[in-house]
């Protein structure tokens, strides 16, 4: 049977794992009556609330004879060390492009990518019965997209179809039937991408993917590269050195047929498989026949951009809410982490319980934080901060990014005075339609950190904002901080809504009546620009005098509420989140007030 490998590329929620749904309902990959959840690709739970991509995964269908590997690409570009090794997989791409929005910073990183190793992509321009859909400016904006990433002459003449995703057609014409039928889309794969290429020689494959079972252990994905590989043969692992890290035999062959895997008996140079039965052998790693000694060369990987501190939870709550609580577990749990994210690097720091885990950006730290919290961890997180780099002059140099921000002609103002502030320079704006405008700025990675809820208030949540790294660029120069102090619970106990009504006035809070707090958390924002100590377990005193009229019930106003990402951007260098799995609290690094002005002063005579 022939074969065709593709990656489907595309901006978060321009469709593309609603695309694959209806890929594998017409291919005949599901049984007339067999119940399919939607977006069927998307098996994480984190992806199907946050409704991204954050893991790649392959499927496969079968058109006319011909099997088609389907690899389903993460959008953003915090997920980039997926993107960066899905594409050494694949022959071809689909490009799917949103027919309002146009092509996006996080299209752009990974079509980058995609032009860069060669491949050819298609362009299917999605959701064309979008009422404010603008399908001939958008296939403009491709062109200029790809002539601006140095595509050559083959890849800038690219095919064109148009559709919906959800609906399940695409056509040549925008104007044509709209049927649901995916035909000319199968049939374009077929006619424009070309067979795997494959090289001669025995047994050998790179790992691409790198996940667990219980029962088989380790499962590595990657496309043969040459020779072909049978159950129960012995192959070994180098690495990128050539260096042999392991020896051992082939337990299960296993492919993607839809969304199932089925195992096979033997696989051959050019297909998409998954091998079992070795321990150690990793993502980048070339597994190969023992006769082979020299490695694959894997692509390179990006360097992490933003760093942060994961802790063992030391507060007077801890172990009160998960099982995970000890620096060998977590460091454990980071190391396997890190295994098959080639993005992350992991640092142990000099305290022993704690580790400097660095990555692409702050949503790629969130999502993991958030997937060790629903795993039974507890754990303390710092602030994000830069990875800065030296210029051969000594001189720093910090991550550069370009943001693209689309919001409402009213609200322009005060975007551009915001990030101004924040040290971004304006590269473009100009007008998207429907009295909105598109913002094109260069901003500091560190300027960046809490902005994105910023935004959402200035904007009234109208603003949609995009970022993507863009080059190491000198230092801009110091950038300010929060405005706010905050207000400090001084003691242990339960809070009490009589006396959180009587701070209301100090500021808003971010908890509730009837919350454990102890000396040293975070329970509110203080109107001034100091932090300022206060008794939350205050209650009403008890007398025998009886007031004239009915004493009111306390009313407190609604706290806000700091969800992970928010309260991750929006604490100081001295302050720490505190994630278990029941909880998220905001609490200061050193709970002792007197431990406290020792840090401020010694702070103070170092600057």
């Amino acid at each position: 049977m022939s074969l065709r490998n593709i990656a489907i590329i595309a901006h978060v929620d321009h469709g593309k794992t609603t695309l694959v749904d209806e890929l594998l309902r017409q291919s005949g990959a599901f049984r007339d009556n067999q119940r399919v959840a939607e977006r069927a690709m998307d098996s994480n739970d984190l992806e199907k609330e946050r409704g991204i991509t954050i893991l790649a995964k392959a499927t496969s269908v079968e058109w006319k004879g011909t099997r088609i590997n389907i690899v389903d690409t993460p959008g953003h570009a915090d997920f980039g060390g997926e993107v960066e090794r899905i594409l050494s997989m694949v022959d071809g791409a689909v490009l799917l492009v949103d027919a309002a929005e146009g092509p996006m910073p996080q299209t752009k990183f990974v079509v980058g990518k995609a032009l860069k190793v060669g491949l050819r992509p298609i362009v299917a321009v999605n959701k064309i019965d979008r009422s404010d859909a603008r399908p001939d400016e958008v296939v403009n904006e491709v062109f200029d997209l790809f002539a601006n990433l140095d595509a050559s002459d083959e890849q800038l003449d690219f095919p064109i179809l148009y559709g919906s995703g959800r609906d399940g057609w695409m056509n040549a014409d925008p104007d044509g039937p709209r049927e649901a039928k995916l035909a000319p889309l199968f049939d374009l794969i077929l006619d424009h991408v070309p067979q795997p290429a494959v090289g001669e020689g025995p047994f050998r494959m790179i790992g691409t993917i790198l996940e667990s079972d219980n029962f088989l252990g380790r499962i590595i994905t990657g496309r043969i590269h040459s020779g072909s590989i049978k159950a129960n043969q012995p192959v070994k692992v180098l690495n990128r050195e050539g260096q042999t890290v392991e020896t051992g035999r082939i337990s299960k062959i296993l492919a993607f047929r839809g969304v199932e895997r089925v195992a096979l008996t033997e696989a051959h140079a050019g297909d998409i498989v998954a091998i079992a039965g070795l321990a150690k052998g990793t993502v980048a790693d070339t597994f190969c026949d023992p006769s082979v000694t020299e490695p694959l060369q894997a692509q390179p990987i990006d360097p992490p951009t933003v760093t942060m501190t994961f802790s063992v939870n030391d507060s007077p709550l801890a172990g009160t809410e998960g099982d995970k609580v000890t620096s060998r577990v977590i460091r454990d749990r980071l190391l396997r982490e890190a295994e098959g994210n080639v993005a992350l690097k992991i640092e142990e720091a000099a305290e022993k319980d704690s580790f400097h885990v660095s990555g692409r950006g702050e949503l790629q730290l969130a999502v993991l934080i958030e997937t060790m919290r629903r795993e039974g961890y507890e754990l303390s997180v710092s602030r994000p901060r830069v990875v800065m780099q030296k210029d051969e002059n000594g001189h720093p140099l910090e991550p550069i990014e370009e943001v693209v921000i689309d919001v409402d002609e009213e609200f322009s103002g005060t975007v551009v005075q915001k990030l101004s502030e924040r040290k971004a320079e304006m590269a473009e704006l100009k007008p998207s339609g429907a009295g909105r405008v598109r913002l094109v700025f260069y901003a500091p990675t560190r300027g960046l950190i809490g902005y994105q809820s910023e935004l959402l208030t200035d904007t009234r949540g109208t603003a949609i904002m995009n970022r993507l790294f863009r080059a190491y660029e000198p230092w801009k120069g110091p950038i300010g901080g929060r405005v706010n102090g905050v207000l400090i619970s001084h003691d242990q106990g339960e809070s009490v809504a009589y006396a959180m009504f009587n701070l209301e006035d100090r500021g808003p809070m971010i908890i509730d009546a009837g919350e454990k707090v102890y000396a040293g958390m975070i329970i509110g924002i203080h109107s001034r620009d100091n932090d300022l100590e206060v008794n939350v377990l205050k209650g009403k005193k008890l007398t025998n005098i009886r007031a004239a009229g009915k004493d009111e019930a306390v009313k407190l106003t609604t706290p806000i509420r700091m969800t992970l990402e928010r309260a991750l951007s929006w604490i100081q260098d001295d302050e720490l989140v505190e994630v278990t799995p029941k909880s998220i609290r905001l609490r200061k690094r050193y709970l002792d007030p007197h431990e406290r002005k020792r840090f401020e002063k010694a702070r103070n005579n170092a600057a």
